[in-house]
């Protein structure tokens, strides 16, 4: 194929090309092996080529260009990306493996061509282009290194039930189990070595911890043992522990987010070996909050692997005799909560899983965005980047969603809209909203088309992909509420949510940001809602409201703007939305979606299904448009609605104190702030502060912040300003230089009779002196006395007030210009004439 190719393997000559980068390496300090051992590219091209061990993973950011680790092949190969080639080619590995210890394939900094022939070059810098490559296999996940992975790949089927699931009706009796713990029962099912507060995050790998994979569910004695096997080791997973206490009952410990000791909320775990003519009852014996959309009729998920292979059936809400109560077991902490309810499953020796919510991980979203990539048409208005990396070295991806414009004038008017999701990791039902609207605005529907043409948007779908992989409900492995902190200067601790402030930062500088909106979850409310940010710009009053309303009028049976609340409380400053409205964006919005399901219209008393919630990525979509609309008939009908709905409001909080009040005067003065009510109470929203390792950080880092403000001149702003001062600095050291030769002579005038005394003012006055002429008026005083130059501006000194200080710029006129002690005598008697007038 490559004539001279094969000629050249032939000869003994060094190819010019190879001494040069054995030269180029070897001075850079990436290669230290000898020139006998650099392999022959054209030798070797092979093994590089069809071995998956040098296949480059750098289009996803990761690290490590060239992985020479066996163990990792599995890791790094994500199998949906596999073809049945690339397997044929893993058995290549052991056949290749004396490549491994060659010295220059360990170097991080070269990249390799997947062509007939290795150019090798250096890596370029990532973040500044795109992210995905549709030749090379998705970026493995990075765990901390204490976390223990299995090897299996969980996938789920998506999939809408037939029929509403309706809220569970509570009977009344439902039992509340009694715990009894490890005393009484066996443990079935335990995680070891969990981080937690105290400990904090050092680094991460891909599989996470080395070595092998214990296994932590207990050995079945036979084909009757009917013992569940529990397991949530993989992505999104948490489960801590199981207690076997009855022969199918069993208590649950959930697992705390990582490197704290709480934020129970979120589970997602795996059972085998399952019994169909059994009813089981779980347990949860560690939730921590006192109220909870299981009290008013929210089921646990359920997924059959069976169900999932044979009948297409996906995730379904199940359970029965659902019950939420305070754990009577007092050890001192704080108090926990239970959650119980039973379960038939559905079939014999079936896989099935437990979940809080759908879950969505962080390999579904790449496997969503390499379709993007993927996609000829899509990949013209949808640009994939990175944004950063998290703290474990997992890619935070940023989209870039417009279509390309014919003129630069067009591109700079179009305004910005910023979207974000599970900066919550366990709130993964932002991530279905946002898919959802990601399936709208890069459609071929003419609405999705005439929203690329006048928008720019920005896309953050997965802010915390840390806390995604290792299943903590609401904290990054800095082991803090991310949403909590996006006031940070700790970009290294905090980087996800620094870099996505800084890049709004420089959005606002090329254009207005239109909207900008964070997807969370809600644990205590159903239905759907926005929090936002009262406006206090008398001109743009309630302007905020009105794309909730719109929003509302859009998908009246799932979104409530009865439960939207704009108040801005102090421990809510360090919030996505806060910060963003206090740099300038009005629309600023934080959307909840509910754990639960709807109380409104026709899906009333029903849960939320994933169709449920990618719908609502279509009406943010649709409500843009409304709100854009350049006929402001619906705006200004929305308006007119929110003030009747202020009104209707201020009358009801004043009928409740028992005060009447007339509204026809200036009543939209009052402040919004007074009638709404806090949108506090749940045990996440106070901050935690920082760790006592990164408070150490942060206050060295405010401190050099406040120096190097001390230190910094302002800057001049005129010529005059600036001659002014060089004048007041050659002035001053003038001055040192007449005090050095005045105190030289301060013992020859100490001899002579008292010149000067010091009067109650410290000046100086005249002593009397045996020379007549020091007592005669100044004009009648010799001219010799005086400066020539300088004749005008002492006289023009008779005319100041005898109180008058010196003034500092004067004294360049009285300064001696000759050596010696005449001139130095001359300076002190001019000032005395000046102190003395």
């Amino acid at each position: 194929m490559f004539p001279a190719l094969e000629t050249h393997l032939k000869q003994t000559i060094p190819d010019p090309y190879e001494d040069f980068m054995y030269r180029h390496l070897q001075y850079y300090g990436y290669f230290k092996a000898q020139r006998g051992s650099l392999p022959n590219s054209a030798t070797h091209q092979h093994v590089r080529k069809n071995n998956p061990q040098y296949l480059l993973n750098g289009s996803l950011g990761e690290k490590d260009d060239l992985i020479p680790d066996t163990l990792q092949k599995e890791k790094l190969l994500w199998p949906i990306s596999l073809s049945s080639a690339v397997h044929r080619q893993i058995e290549a590995i052991n056949r290749d493996s004396h490549m491994l210890s060659l010295p220059h394939l360990r170097s991080r900094q070269l990249l390799y061509d997947e062509l007939d022939e290795v150019n090798p070059r250096l890596r370029e810098p990532q973040e500044l282009f795109s992210i995905l490559s549709t030749k090379r296999p998705l970026q493995a996940p990075r765990w901390p290194i204490e976390c223990e992975v299995i090897k299996e790949n969980i996938h789920h089927i998506e999939w809408a039930p037939p029929q509403p699931e309706y809220f569970y009706q509570p009977k009344g009796n439902e039992k509340v189990p009694e715990i009894v713990g490890e005393k009484k029962g066996t443990v079935v099912y335990q995680l070891d070595s969990v981080p937690t507060e105290g400990s904090y995050f050092t680094s991460s790998r891909v599989g996470g911890k080395r070595g092998i994979i214990k296994e932590l569910a207990v050995t079945l004695q036979g084909p009757e043992d009917n013992t569940l096997l529990f397991e949530s080791r993989f992505e999104s997973g948490n489960l801590q522990k199981a207690v076997r206490v009855d022969t199918y009952e069993y208590e649950l410990t959930l697992r705390t987010d990582l490197y704290t000791n709480k934020h129970t909320q979120w589970f997602y775990f795996r059972v085998q070996n399952t019994r169909r003519d059994a009813t089981y009852r779980f347990t949860i014996v560690n939730l921590l909050k006192p109220k909870s959309l299981y009290t008013v009729g929210m089921k646990p998920l359920l997924y059959s692997q069976l169900d999932a292979n044979t009948r297409n059936i996906g995730w379904r809400r199940e359970g029965n005799e659902i019950k939420y109560y305070k754990n009577n077991t007092d050890d001192g902490q704080q108090p926990f909560y239970c959650l119980t309810w039973t379960i038939q499953f559905p079939y014999d020796q079936d896989t099935c899983f437990f979940a809080h919510f759908y879950p969505y991980t962080y390999t579904d979203l790449q496997c969503y965005l390499l379709s993007v990539a993927n996609n000829p048409i899509q990949s013209q208005f949808c640009k994939l980047q990175t944004l950063c990396r998290s703290l474990a070295g997992n890619t935070v991806y940023l989209l870039t969603i417009t279509n390309p414009s014919q003129t630069p004038q067009e591109a700079a008017a179009k305004k910005a809209v910023v979207l974000s999701a599970r900066v919550h990791p366990g709130e993964s039902n932002g991530s279905w909203v946002m898919k959802g609207f990601l399936d709208f605005i890069l459609s071929n529907s003419p609405d999705a088309q005439l929203l690329r043409d006048i928008f720019v948007f920005k896309v953050l779908p997965m802010l915390n992909p840390d806390g995604v992989i290792v299943g903590n409900y609401r904290c990054s492995l800095a082991g803090r509420d991310l949403n909590r902190h996006y006031k940070t200067i700790l970009k290294e601790s905090f980087p996800c949510i620094w870099y996505t402030r800084n890049m709004i930062k420089r959005l606002l500088e090329e254009r207005e940001v239109l909207l900008y909106c964070d997807f969370h979850g809600h644990s205590r409310k159903n239905n759907i809602f926005l929090y936002g940010c009262n406006n206090n710009n008398r001109k743009y009053w309630l302007h905020e409201r009105v794309f909730p309303l719109m929003l509302c009028k859009n998908a009246p049976d799932k979104f409530s703007f009865h439960s939207c609340n704009f108040k801005v409380q102090k421990c809510k400053e360090g919030t996505g939305r806060v910060v963003m409205w206090r740099m300038g964006i009005l629309n600023s919005y934080t959307m909840e979606s509910t754990f639960g399901g709807s109380t409104l219209g026709n899906k009333r008393d029903t849960h939320f299904t994933i169709e449920d919630l990618k719908s609502l990525g279509y009406h943010v979509c649709d409500t843009l448009l409304d709100f854009c609309d350049p006929d402001q008939t619906k705006f200004t009908q929305c308006l007119a609605e929110l003030k009747e709905l202020l009104r209707q409001e201020i009358h009801k909080k004043f009928h409740e104190l028992g005060q009447d009040v007339d509204l026809e005067g200036s009543w939209s003065d009052i402040s919004l702030s007074d009638i709404e009510s806090s949108t506090s109470g749940s045990d996440s929203s106070l901050s935690d502060g920082l760790p006592v390792h990164l408070a150490n950080i942060a206050d060295e880092l405010t401190q050099k912040k406040k120096m190097f403000k001390k230190k910094k001149k302002k800057s001049l702003q005129t010529r005059k300003q600036r001659n002014e001062q060089y004048q007041k600095k050659n002035l001053m050291q003038k001055l040192k230089l007449t005090e050095d030769t005045s105190a030289g002579f301060a013992s020859t005038l100490q001899k002579q009779p008292t010149f000067f005394k010091n009067s109650e003012n410290s000046s100086f006055l005249p002593m009397k002196n045996e020379n007549p002429r020091l007592n005669e008026p100044r004009s009648s005083r010799p001219a010799y006395l005086i400066s020539t130059k300088n004749k005008q501006k002492l006289t023009n000194l008779n005319r100041r007030d005898k109180d008058t200080p010196l003034d500092p710029s004067m004294a360049t006129l009285i300064l001696p210009k000759n050596k010696g002690r005449m001139q130095v005598l001359h300076l002190i008697y001019c000032i005395y004439l000046y102190a003395s007038d």
